[in-house]
């Protein structure tokens, strides 16, 4: 699906995005003819155009199958049923919008039919069938058009549901299987617009459509940034980020969403909730703006956002931190805190994620082997790092340069103190930037039955090794149970730092090779998993948001008073469900 409006902001690059998987069309993981080695397409990440002859020998190492590379998944889409029509609200679409601003088409009702959910979503698209599809796709652009979808939907019983960058991994974007009204999704990319920078008070005000990668691509052509930086950047719309509730890998520097944003302007079916001023911080009693953050398309459509913008860094630094175990690089992090010396971004990567990095790099050349011997007898031999139980933190610095000098020494000196070992730029910078091109593996390795997915969770700093040990333990218990091949690969990474606790971020996967119902089987392990998590003292989400996947756990999470009132706000401001994706409290079967 191209999408024209991304050119202004990389006019180098072809901007067509997958109908289904993940990303862009030039950019994905295939393997080089007659060999096991694999190779990434075009030229848009670091890791474009390598060679990477270790990624499918690791994969069948920490997997413990074959991949036979003969046997390519076919990508299958059903059939769509026809559109049911609402045939007044069409008539009233007809003369309220321009022709080409909405459409019956077949393939564009089946890409905004789904998210980017695994085993619930893109597993079901390609291979199987969805429980319901949507019936007429509309691009709204500008406010006017966003008020007119509404009170035509109002009238006429339609149900609405908002869609961004369908970036979605909580299935929120998972249409409701029982909804027997016209499902008409709203598109907002066409509201992909700037419409003012304060620079004196430092803010933007920008449309909800854009893209992350539209949004700074334009600040910082005029010497800005938000600082908002979450992996889907290139994709999820400033929308999204605020339905979601979202958190960006410089959090420790700018903030999550709701630290960023200043106003949110949402239409609901009884008009629009917003501030009439944009403040630093107001006390106007019980917020109503807080509402929107994390409302997945429950109340309304978010038209606009205002954000706290900043000056570009002087400096950007990056480096990399190896440590003998995890546990100790747990340590390190709840030091780093509590010194309240943070970088912009620090991750702890866990062995095996440490070790499917290397994977990923291009065939060493005879000076990468010496070099890659020398560091391995250091590690091993001097420092007595055992291979298999080391881990990594990859550190991204930005500010002034007195900022990141003091940084730099306190990272340092306390890297020293837990005997850990600087690693580098060049190692750091990699592991940063890896973050956007490792969404592609999901899909590749699809294609030949292996399916993956990730549950990012808060935990207190308390039970940060709990919750890790009990998900590797649950996992493994669920793989024999269910009689799987070979073994799960469970890997753990901590990726924001807070004073009272951490955000863990988990990839889970295993071979479905020979497994009946597998999209079935993982989603019932992938449950138990979630499960396993608030057990042992995570929360439910910590920025992917609740959706249709998590709301089991609602109960876990909040009393029943808060649901309560939550659902008395959606029935003040869209009491006939005009707005009926059902996620979150809200979700029906």
């Amino acid at each position: 699906m191209a999408d024209k409006s991304l050119d202004r902001a990389a006019k180098d690059l072809d901007n067509t995005i997958y109908d289904h998987r993940w990303g862009f069309t030039d950019s994905r993981f295939e393997l080089i003819p007659n060999t096991k080695s694999v190779t990434f397409t075009g030229n848009r990440y670091a890791i474009s155009g390598t060679e990477m002859p270790e990624f499918l020998p690791f994969a069948e190492e920490i997997l413990g199958v074959k991949v036979d590379t003969t046997k390519k998944k076919i990508e299958s889409p059903a059939p769509l049923p026809p559109s049911i029509i609402n045939e007044a609200f069409v008539d009233g679409v007809r003369a309220a919008f321009k022709a080409d601003q909405f459409t019956f088409q077949e393939r564009d009702r089946l890409i905004h039919s789904h998210g980017q959910t695994t085993a619930d979503e893109v597993y079901q698209v390609m291979y199987g069938k969805l429980d319901r599809y949507a019936d007429m796709v509309l691009f709204v652009e500008t406010d006017e058009d966003v008020a007119n979808v509404i009170s035509l939907a109002n009238e006429h019983n339609v149900c609405l549901v908002p869609y961004g960058g369908g970036t979605s991994v909580s299935c929120a974007l998972k249409l409701p299987a029982s909804e027997t009204r016209m499902i008409v999704i709203v598109n907002t990319r066409r509201m992909n617009e700037i419409l003012w920078i304060d620079r004196e008070n430092m803010r933007v005000c920008a449309q909800a459509g854009m893209t992350g990668k539209e949004l700074e691509d334009a600040l910082q052509a005029d010497g800005l940034t938000t600082g908002h930086e979450p992996d889907s950047m290139e994709l999820s719309t400033v929308g999204g980020w605020v339905a979601t509730n979202a958190s960006g890998m410089k959090k420790n520097r700018y903030g999550n969403i709701e630290q960023i944003v200043e106003n949110v302007t949402l239409v609901t079916p009884q008009g629009v909730i917003e501030n009439l001023q944009s403040q630093p911080r107001i006390s106007l009693g019980m917020s109503i703006q807080q509402l929107l953050f994390g409302s997945e398309g429950n109340l309304g459509l978010i038209t606009k956002v205002v954000m706290k913008v900043y000056q570009l860094p002087e400096v950007t630094k990056y480096d990399s931190i190896v440590f003998p175990n995890l546990e100790t690089g747990v340590d390190f992090l709840y030091a780093l805190t509590q010194k309240g010396v943070l970088p912009a971004s620090i991750r702890l990567l866990d062995n095996v994620q440490f070790r499917f990095g290397s994977a990923l790099k291009p065939k060493p050349s005879t000076q990468d082997k010496i070099m890659n011997s020398v560091q391995k007898t250091f590690l091993t031999k001097i420092k007595g790092f055992d291979p298999h139980e080391l881990c990594a933190a990859t550190v991204l610095m930005e500010g002034t340069k007195e900022e990141v000098a003091y940084q730099e020494a306190t990272l340092k000196k306390l890297t020293k103190e837990f005997g850990g070992i600087i690693g580098g730029a060049t190692n750091g910078k990699r592991g940063y930037m890896l973050t956007y091109a490792i969404a592609y593996i999901r899909d590749f390795l699809g294609d030949y039955e292996l399916l993956g997915e990730t549950y990012e969770t808060t935990v207190p700093w308390s039970e940060v090794m709990n919750v890790m040990e009990a998900v590797d333990k649950r996992a493994k218990e669920l793989h024999a149970q269910y009689n799987l091949p070979g073994k799960p690969y469970v890997s753990p990474r901590v990726t924001q730092l807070y004073h009272t606790g951490v955000c863990i971020y988990f990839t889970h996967g295993f071979s479905i090779q020979g497994v009946d119902r597998p999209a079935e089987v993982f989603a019932e392990i992938e449950h138990e998993i979630r499960k396993t998590i608030i057990a042992a003292g995570g929360s439910a989400s910590h920025h992917h948001g609740i959706g249709k996947i998590r709301h089991d756990f609602m109960d876990d999470m909040v009393s029943p008073t808060t649901v309560a009132v939550i659902k008395e706000v959606k029935k003040a401001q869209d009491p006939n469900n005009v707005f009926g994706v059902a996620n979150n409290v809200f979700y029906n079967g």
